[in-house]
């Protein structure tokens, strides 16, 4: 175990992680141009679904795919709907909703991370943990914003309200910054989904919650989840010879790509720590505690299940990371009483550095031993 964490920390992608922590740190003024960085998103986003949908072909959709699916949709389902009834004895009830549905969802750049450390020791996983990354985003998204309707339903939307009677009551809810920060990680468009145009204040909120339907819309139609989705689908068609003409571009410069993209992911963490003021200890002890404690649910079911070293792992990483381009681009507007500098900060400055520094090691130490 101490082996996997060392040869994690000394990763050239890892590694210019924490460069780009450092650089942004000390408040150097290198910058990644915002293009690149989207350019970067995509192609990440592209090349794993590819990846997956080649896997996908090779394997078929056995019972090992049913029962990774089928753990994944459990586990979005289960850990916002514990985390809420976990935060909203400490912290008003959206904000409650809202880093329940981010550490309910996945991030994608921890997936991607995790996914190369299993290949670099020879270890297996099936393309269907694509879907299973796919699928985890919505049903969280959708959960929260449930929460929070009924939260509005039972008090109006300027307040906090109980979960019974131990809820925080009241906690002022301060205005939003104009421009938050989880609006410029978001890859394909301005606004989530492809929106055009967003009513807001002039505080940055949204005037109105989104409706259900239309929370509904951007869940499912969300430009990260097509082109993982689709991506997915042209790897399992193309097969071999498909696979054999992409392989320059999907293979050969992957690393060096993800490599230059965690420098950016470096810079947006450095940036972001300066919000920690905002989120205060028990939430910052939460950050760094969550992530283990939905790995282990992760690899606790999963064992159950039989599954892989490589599905076990990539599976605690999936359920370990918390969302910091979709959802937070959704909530923003669907729960706009939810504060951005919370659940983003939360999601992108603690528990993704932790993930990708020790967390995926520990998780592949413990899915070797469980199923070994």
């Amino acid at each position: 175990m101490n082996s996997d964490v060392l040869d994690s920390l000394t990763d050239p992608a890892v590694l210019f992680f924490f460069l780009g922590l450092f650089v942004g740190v000390i408040k150097s003024n290198l910058e990644i141009p915002a293009p690149i960085a989207k350019f970067l998103s995509l192609y990440l986003l592209m090349a794993i679904g590819f990846k997956g949908g080649q896997a996908l072909s090779d394997t078929g959709l056995s019972g090992d795919a049913l029962k990774v699916i089928g753990a994944a949709l459990f586990l979005a389902l289960i850990i916002p709907a514990i985390w809420f009834f976990v935060l909203s004895r400490r912290i008003n009830a959206f904000d409650a909703s809202a880093i329940a549905a981010t550490y309910g969802s996945v991030s994608a750049v921890t997936f991607v991370v995790a996914s190369q450390f299993v290949a670099d020791r020879g270890e297996e996983a099936g393309g269907y943990l694509t879907v299973a990354l796919v699928l985890m985003e919505s049903p969280a998204i959708v959960m929260a914003v449930l929460l929070a309707t009924w939260v509005r339903s039972q008090s109006g939307t300027n307040m906090s309200t109980g979960f019974g009677s131990r809820l925080i009551l009241n906690e002022q809810l301060p205005k939003r910054k104009s421009g938050a920060q989880g609006e410029t990680l978001v890859p394909e468009a301005d606004y989530p989904g492809g929106h055009t145009q967003v009513a807001t204040s002039e505080h940055g909120a949204t005037n109105t919650p989104l409706s259900i339907k239309e929370v509904l819309h951007e869940a499912f139609t969300d430009g990260a989840h097509l082109l993982l989705l689709g991506s997915m689908l042209i790897g399992f068609i193309s097969g071999k010879s498909g696979g054999e003409a992409m392989a320059p571009f999907i293979n050969d410069v992957f690393k060096g790509l993800l490599a230059f993209f965690l420098l950016e992911m470096g810079l947006l963490v450095a940036r972001q720590l300066r919000e920690v003021r905002d989120v205060g200890p028990f939430l910052v002890g939460f950050g760094v505690c969550v992530p283990f404690v939905n790995a282990a649910m992760a690899l606790l079911l999963g064992s159950a299940l039989g599954l892989s070293v490589g599905d076990l792992t990539l599976l605690a990483a999936l359920a370990s990371s918390g969302s910091y381009i979709v959802v937070p681009a959704v909530i923003r507007y669907a729960i706009p009483e939810a504060r951005p500098s919370r659940y983003f900060t939360l999601a992108l400055g603690i528990t993704f550095p932790i993930n990708v520094a020790i967390g995926i090691p520990l998780y592949y130490a413990a899915a070797s031993a469980l199923a070994g």
